[in-house]
């Protein structure tokens, strides 16, 4: 009896027209906007691409080590495809070097900007089956319990030796299988036009995480399958479930989303970031105080920290004075050509004093690190988390969170970026102590071919494994999963007691 009514169920879906135009709609415009996000992503791999190439040439014609910019670039992700969340939104591109830690904070974008290509390629996937099939299943739902109701039909199944429960199961599984045609076609359209993409190759974590989003759509889908069917149970008259329905989903789908947004102040906090900025400048004038006191103390008359090697006309961006010439090469670097024979007796000074320079300017930078950490956490990182679990209280806001942890495009997954930017600043620094690169010659004089840029430390940054991202996303899933099994229950206690 089972198997016959879902196969009842299962033919009067097929064969509405609501199931056809619905199919139709969503595939055509999954595969409209595959096309644009795919031009997106090639366009942030070219700007990638070039930016590393150029960072290297960059790299190879530096003469002296204290002239060297190092830069930590982040790929972008293929799968952001799926859902962008904010791997366009953060920079990908980080500054490194003794100075400072970095952190978002210091991060910077690079490529083209195309606002017109920008407006389509944010409409991702998950945007699309957001709305489209969270419709389409509300669609399906609204008159699953109340049409039959009216029709009279509902009353006639139950004359027969058929309990209500397997009337309830029966719509279920023939509505979600009706459901599951457009979301697995949709998602074979799209993994077909990335594998024949010349600019994408995607591996067997990332085959791993697109199935994990589609059974994360597939558990959104049911919850408003289960949304329409309460209606539908709770209600007696089509029109008046369909009313609810619709309000239901705009409210869910379209205004509880922006209203979080548009509500949650996301500004920057004024004290915070000026109490960081105060301790910050205190740090550093903390280090000023005893880099001079240095130059006071070293046998070299004066307090000059150049010693005179910069020699007679050399310029200077921002002017001659000593404040000037510092703030100059703590940004730029600074090197020589060649010495004068005047010169040379100095370079021993001007060694000792990097010695000093190097180990205190480190010092410093990772205790302007213990003051930014919270401030960014306080400014950024909170805000955004009340952001995202304000959110939650809507399927929208569970399902957007999931997919975007299964496929590395959220909070969590752009900092593992930052995270590593972090490490490979630690490791430069590291090296320079290690190979006393401060009080090197090499450090301020250019002596061509005898620096090898290859023995700095590399830069690398892989994605996090799909068991991180699986850890990430389980809890959002198993909270929709814990609605569908709450919704399903009520519905049924509400079937049960209910006349036909």
């Amino acid at each position: 009896m089972l198997v016959t009514l879902i196969r009842r169920e299962l033919l009067d879906n097929l064969m509405t027209f609501r199931f056809a135009a619905a199919v139709f709609i969503t595939l055509l415009l999954v595969v409209a906007n595959t096309v644009v996000l795919l031009k997106d992503y090639e366009r942030r791999l070219a700007g990638y691409d070039t930016a590393v190439q150029k960072h290297r040439q960059e790299l190879l014609e530096t003469k002296t080590y204290s002239a060297v910019g190092l830069t930590a670039h982040r790929p972008p992700n293929p799968l952001s495809i799926f859902n962008v969340g904010l791997d366009k939104r953060l920079g990908n591109t980080l500054r490194v070097n003794y100075l400072y830690v970095p952190t978002l904070w210091d991060a910077r974008k690079y490529g083209s900007n195309n606002a017109f290509l920008n407006i389509f390629a944010s409409i991702d996937i998950v945007f699309i089956l957001q709305g489209i099939l969270s419709l389409l299943a509300l669609v399906f739902a609204y008159d699953a319990l109340a049409g039959e109701r009216e029709r009279g039909t509902l009353r006639l199944v139950l004359t027969h030796a058929v309990r209500r429960g397997h009337i309830l199961f029966a719509k279920y599984i023939s509505a979600m299988l009706c459901l599951l045609m457009p979301l697995v076609m949709c998602f074979l359209l799209v993994l077909m036009m990335l594998t024949t993409s010349a600019s994408v190759f995607l591996s067997t974590d990332d085959f791993l995480r697109i199935g994990g989003v589609i059974f994360t759509s597939f558990v959104y889908l049911s919850l408003f399958y289960l949304i329409g069917l309460l209606i539908s149970a709770a209600t007696r008259r089509t029109g008046t479930a369909l009313m609810i329905a619709m309000f239901v989903w705009g409210f869910l789908v379209l205004v509880y989303p922006n209203l979080i947004l548009t509500a949650i102040d996301t500004a920057p906090q004024a004290d915070t970031e000026i109490s960081a900025y105060n301790q910050i400048k205190q740090i550093w004038e903390e280090f000023d105080r005893e880099r001079k006191q240095f130059l006071a103390n070293d046998p070299v008359p004066g307090e000059d920290w150049d010693f005179g090697l910069w020699g007679d006309g050399y310029s200077f961006w921002g002017g001659d004075d000593d404040a000037s010439k510092l703030l100059y090469y703590e940004i730029t670097g600074f090197h020589f050509e060649t010495l004068t024979e005047e010169s040379e007796p100095q370079v021993p000074h001007a060694q000792n004093y990097h010695r000093f320079f190097g180990l205190q300017v480190t010092n410093t930078a990772d205790r302007t690190w213990i003051v930014r950490k919270p401030a960014l956490e306080t400014i950024y990182v909170h805000p955004a988390k009340i952001e995202r679990m304000l959110l939650k209280f809507s399927p929208v806001g569970l399902y957007d969170a999931a997919t975007e942890a299964w496929i590395g495009t959220d909070l969590n997954g752009l900092q593992d970026f930052f995270t590593a930017g972090q490490r490979y600043q630690q490791a430069v620094v590291d090296y320079f102590l290690d190979n006393k690169i401060f009080e090197s010659r090499q450090w301020f004089v250019a002596a061509k071919g005898e620096i090898d840029w290859n023995t700095l430390p590399q830069f690398s940054f892989q994605r996090s494994d799909v068991g991180t991202n699986a850890k990430r996303a389980l809890p959002d899933v198993c909270l929709l999963l814990l609605i569908n099994v709450i919704l399903f229950m009520i519905i049924f206690l509400i079937f049960v007691k209910s006349e036909v």
